[in-house]
């Protein structure tokens, strides 16, 4: 990954809204770990030009749902730049195939093609992990080295968003880093993880999907089209 791969590319309504975080000494220090892994020659999650994937489907002004998670998928060909997402002809990872599981419950959705949520994304749902990049076959080897401070940034401008918008938080994780979300203009929907580990303690059953959609219809807005 050359340096200017990392410079960031996105699409210009975000890019005006995080021109001051990418100008930050953490920003600087984490493109410099990024070059310093390609010189290695690891292999990085996901590709570079997908590494900002979830602000480019989902334009600043056209955020209406916010979906938070934690790390990209490690193995070869999974992650494409959306939290939970993989590419067409991936195998679903677990928490995928729960979470279609759930929306099967909550809505009755057809039969899911592939684990691809691009059309989430296009629909304005940001799709948006805390740790933007991996190495292959090494969870969690990105955390910590300034993606967490990117993203509560992103989060502090969706907070501040003109628009109401609904914050889906599956886990612990997600509910931390949602602290900062103001509740009296925003929505907010909780419930555990959708992993095999913590699905059935309260995951399964919380219909996240049909609450988003009254809660968008009841500000007027179109539903999502899970």
């Amino acid at each position: 990954m050359a340096e200017n791969q990392i410079n960031p590319k996105m699409e210009s309504g975000w890019l005006e809204q995080l021109h001051g975080s990418f100008q930050t000494d953490s920003f600087r220090s984490l493109k410099q770990f990024l070059v310093s892994e390609k010189q290695k020659g690891e292999r990085i999650f996901p590709p570079a030009s997908r590494i900002f994937a979830a602000f480019d489907l989902t334009p600043w002004e056209e955020v209406r749902v916010v979906i938070l998670g934690q790390d990209p998928y490690h193995g070869p060909g999974q992650a494409n730049g959306l939290c939970f997402s993989v590419n067409p002809g991936v195998a679903f990872p677990p928490s995928l195939r729960n979470i279609y599981q759930e929306l099967d419950s909550d809505v009755g959705g057809a039969k899911q093609p592939d684990g691809d949520l691009s059309h989430w994304a296009r629909q304005g749902v940001l799709l948006l992990n805390a740790t933007l990049t991996v190495r292959v076959h090494a969870a969690g080897s990105h955390q910590k080295k300034g993606w967490e401070l990117f993203t509560d940034d992103v989060v502090t401008k969706l907070n501040h968003h003109p628009r109401q918008l609904v914050f889906i938080l599956w886990g612990s994780y997600a509910r931390r880093k949602g602290e900062v979300i103001d509740r009296t203009r925003h929505a907010v929907i909780e419930s555990p993880h959708p992993s095999p580990l913590s699905a059935h303690r309260g995951f399964f059953g919380s219909k996240p999907f049909s609450q988003t959609n009254q809660i968008l219809e009841g500000w007027g807005q179109p539903a999502i089209e899970w």
